[in-house]
């Protein structure tokens, strides 16, 4: 069965997060501190999602390609 700390840790894997990561998790989860734990799951949170904003605009990029293509192509 899985402690508490595994399922955090493996969740956090799971959301991409890194080594350093999940070591930083860990301490302030042995250390016992809720709050900052809370407070750094949220900025986890923002990374993935500036990540996810990089992405999406590498994406916008690829589909004015397609489109400025296709209709040179017309």
């Amino acid at each position: 069965m899985e402690t508490e700390l595994e399922k955090i840790l493996s969740n956090l894997s799971d959301a991409g997060c890194g080594n350093d990561e999940l070591e930083h998790a860990k301490q302030l989860y042995e250390a016992g501190d809720t709050e900052a734990l809370i407070r750094y799951f949220r900025k986890c949170r923002c990374k993935r999602m500036d990540e996810l904003h990089e992405s999406q605009r590498k994406v916008d990029c690829l589909d004015f390609l397609i489109r400025r293509t296709a209709k040179a192509m017309q």
